[in-house]
Order: structure tokens, then C-alpha cells, then sequence
């Protein structure tokens, strides 16, 4: 999509219904999932309109993908092609159960490469620049579709993978490397690093850091411990899902807002206790142009509060926007007391404290009581770290009426991650 053009409300939507009815047609009946899903729905495969689609047809799950796999090992029945036309593999990290396997075709996978251009081209991010890639390419999605793209936009690609985070900041120095993509809690550990070998990261040419993979890029207080750690930079947040593909890309002028690339998906978003559409809840996507592999109405667990269609945003899009990214995942979701505490708020009120270098929040359940308590690790600089863990005690309470046990443990003590990070360690006692 060329800068400055963007389609309007009117043309997304009829340019979704034409998507929507040319991949049904398409999956039925070679795809035997969807095909025997529909009719056990009794779902006509005509598509009035895209409230027409909402009303009638029904929800794919997590669960139902998981079931579908193992029952037709190892990839499932979701392939609308023969086995030869499928060309790529990849898989999810496996965080919340039995990682799904997912297959691409040729097809499919360019036109996520196109997906991942928009997050690039909203970063302003293009010909020239030269990108570092900080992670280890395994099976997951995202990272490959992002170093593809980078290169169909003409970029300089760096691979990270394989090397410790002192060769990462070092490979970043020598190529002057200008764009880090990453997730946000690895961007920490590159500025904590950095700090170690008293390499200063206003010294690097790092002018924009596109993070993803977990909560932090559209959190406040992340965000603004990221930017005092790597000044001059634009934090640029984005989601996706390796069985989706990439989804949102922040809004240029508007951070912590997320655009659903609406050319790729048919978002919803629905209140996840009655499946009735609402404004905050649980965000549901069809994959438009993944024929390969497709997923009708899936059900992401992902929490949202979204704009209401048709409000163009200051940026020129009528996109659907996200206010505040993604706020939190269903299945991540704690009671405590009679209180929901989620990641994303925990991570708010910690990367508050310039002083905690890092966190574990440690969620013990004994029948049916569950109790919630926090490690903290102080950085090298706290002076009192006993006020330390007062000081956020009471900022637990303030933010969640809850006490929550805050215990110091010693510098170098809690893992670092490059990856999703685990900070959430359940026990059962």
C-alpha cells in the first residue's frame, strides 16, 4: 500500500466479502476439515453479507485445531491442497499446550510476506535500512516472514541467530545497524548487556525497535523504560500468531494503538462469555488470503478493546484500531482473591521501578485458593533494595487492592529470555 493511500471504510469491507467468498468456494469441498466443520453446521456456503458470515457460521478453536492434529497426525485435515504444494513449516511455541503445526503454500506465503511489509512500511522502515534480526530462527512464523520481507523491501538483513547477545551488539555496531527487531523483553536484556560491556546504545545507530511475541510494546511503562534505555529510539509494536500469520502493526502517529491489517483478515471482536459482538473482548480472525491453510472465525484468546468501525483514525486509516494493543490473553488470566490479575498488568506496575532489573511472578493453587507472589531482582545501581520491594508491595495494592508478597533475590538470579518470556510460574502445593 503506497504511503498516503488508504482505502476507506466502504471499500475494506466489500473488498473483505470478495475475499470471504471466493475462500469458501475454494474450500469446499478440497479442504475436508472445513468441509465436513460447515456441514456439520449446516452452513449454506453462500455469504450474503459480512454480518451474514458472523451470524452463521461457526467458531474454530484452539482446542478443535489441537484435537484435529492429533487425530489426523502429524498436520491435520486444514490443507485445501495436496502435500506437494505446500512448501513451508512452521509451528507454534507450544507456551499453552501441544505446539500446532502449520503448513504454507507458495501462494500463502507471499502474501503474508505483503502483511509483514505494512508493519515495515508504517515503521517507515524500507530501502536502505539495515535491519538486525536479534533471535534464534527456529519454527516459528514471524521471524522468518520478517527477515523475507525485509529483504523484498530492499533492507540490509542481519541474523542474529546463533549468537550471544555481546556478538549481537557488536554485529549491530559494526554494521550500523539502524532498525532491531526483537521481543521487548530482549531488547532490555541487549540494553542490560550493553551496559555490562560499557557499550552505550546512544552510540549505536538504532533509530526505531520493532518488538513482539509478548505484552511490553504497547504498555506504557515498558515502552518508556525501553525508550530511557535506548534513547532516540521509536518503539514500534505489531502481534501476529503463527496460525494467523501477522496481524496488526502499530499506528504511526499513535502509539500503543494497533491497525488489524484488514486487506488480510476479518476481524471481530466478540464478548467471550456470550460470543455477542461487543467492543471489549476477545478478538476472532479470519485468514483472508491464506487459502493453504486457512481459519474461519478463530478464536485467539487475545482481549481487545477496539474503535468503532468507520472512525477514521489521525493517521489516515480506517483499519479497525486496538486501543492499547493487546491487553491480555484469556487463558493467562489469574483470580486472586476475587481479583483478575493478567501479565500485562503486573508488567505495568514493575517496569515502573527503574531499580527491578527484572521479575518472576510466582501463582501458587491449593484447591480452590489461589495466591499470587512476586520475586524481584534489583539492578546493580538500587541502594536500598528492602525499600525496594516496599515500595512496590504498596504499588500493588494501590493498582490492584491486593498485598502481594514482594521478595528481593539476588542480581543474575532470575532467567533472561530471548524468546517469549516466562515469567509467570504456576505451583500446585
Amino acid at each position: 500500500m503506497a504511503d498516503n493511500v488508504h482505502p476507506d471504510r466502504a471499500a475494506i469491507e466489500s473488498s473483505q466479502l470478495e475475499q470471504l467468498r471466493s475462500l469458501v468456494t475454494e474450500l469446499i469441498p478440497a479442504n475436508k476439515l472445513y468441509t465436513q466443520k460447515l456441514q456439520a453446521a449446516g452452513v449454506g456456503f453462500d455469504i450474503a453479507s459480512l454480518a451474514d458470515f458472523s451470524a452463521r457460521f461457526p467458531f474454530t478453536t484452539k482446542a478443535e485445531l489441537a484435537a484435529d492434529q492429533l487425530s489426523n497426525p502429524p498436520h491435520g485435515a486444514n490443507l485445501t491442497y495436496p502435500l506437494n504444494c505446500y512448501t513451508r513449516f512452521h509451528q507454534t511455541s507450544g507456551t499453552s499446550g501441544t505446539p500446532l503445526r502449520w503448513l504454507d503454500t507458495p501462494e500463502s506465503w507471499d502474501a503474508m510476506i505483503e502483511s509483514w511489509s505494512e508493519i515495515f512500511r508504517a515503521a517507515k522502515v524500507g530501502a536502505g535500512d539495515r535491519v538486525m534480526f536479534a533471535f534464534s530462527f527456529g519454527p516459528f512464523l514471524g521471524f522468518w516472514l520478517a527477515f523475507e520481507s525485509a529483504e523484498r523491501l530492499s533492507c540490509l538483513c542481519l541474523p542474529g541467530g546463533g549468537l550471544s547477545s555481546v556478538a549481537r551488539l557488536r554485529m549491530m555496531r559494526d554494521n550500523n545497524a539502524n532498525v532491531l527487531c526483537c521481543t521487548p523483553t530482549y531488547a532490555l536484556r541487549l540494553a542490560e548487556v550493553a551496559e555490562e560491556e560499557k557499550i552505550e546504545t546512544r552510540s549505536l545507530a538504532i533509530k526505531t525497535i520493532i518488538v513482539a511475541g509478548e505484552p511490553g510494546g504497547s504498555i506504557p511503562a515498558t515502552r518508556a523504560k525501553l525508550e530511557s534505555l535506548w534513547p532516540g529510539t521509536r518503539i514500534f509494536d505489531h502481534h501476529g500468531m503463527t496460525e494467523v500469520g501477522p496481524v496488526t502493526y502499530e499506528c504511526p502517529q499513535h502509539p500503543g494503538v494497533l491497525h488489524v491489517i484488514e486487506s488480510a483478515y476479518y476481524a471481530e471482536v466478540i464478548d467471550p462469555a456470550t460470543s455477542k459482538p461487543a467492543a471489549s473482548g476477545e478478538l476472532v480472525l479470519t485468514t483472508l488470503n491464506r487459502t493453504g491453510s486457512p481459519l474461519l472465525r478463530y478464536r485467539t484468546g487475545d482481549l481487545v478493546k477496539c474503535e468503532e468501525r468507520g472512525v477514521k483514525c489521525g493517521c489516515g486509516r480506517s483499519e479497525l484500531a486496538l486501543i492499547g494493543g493487546i491487553l491480555g490473553r484469556l487463558d493467562d488470566m489469574v483470580i486472586v482473591r476475587g481479583v483478575n490479575v493478567y501479565p500485562a498488568a503486573v508488567e505495568q506496575i514493575l517496569r515502573d521501578f527503574d531499580d527491578v532489573a527484572e521479575y518472576r511472578a510466582i501463582i501458587t493453587r491449593k484447591n480452590s485458593l489461589t495466591e499470587m507472589q512476586i520475586e524481584i531482582e534489583p539492578t546493580v545501581a538500587c541502594g536500598n533494595a528492602a525499600m525496594l520491594a516496599a515500595r512496590v508491595r504498596l504499588a500493588f495494592e494501590t493498582a490492584l487492592a491486593l498485598r502481594v508478597p514482594v521478595n528481593v533475590v539476588g542480581m543474575g538470579t532470575l532467567p533472561r529470555f530471548e524468546m517469549k518470556a516466562k515469567r509467570w510460574v504456576c505451583e500446585l502445593v
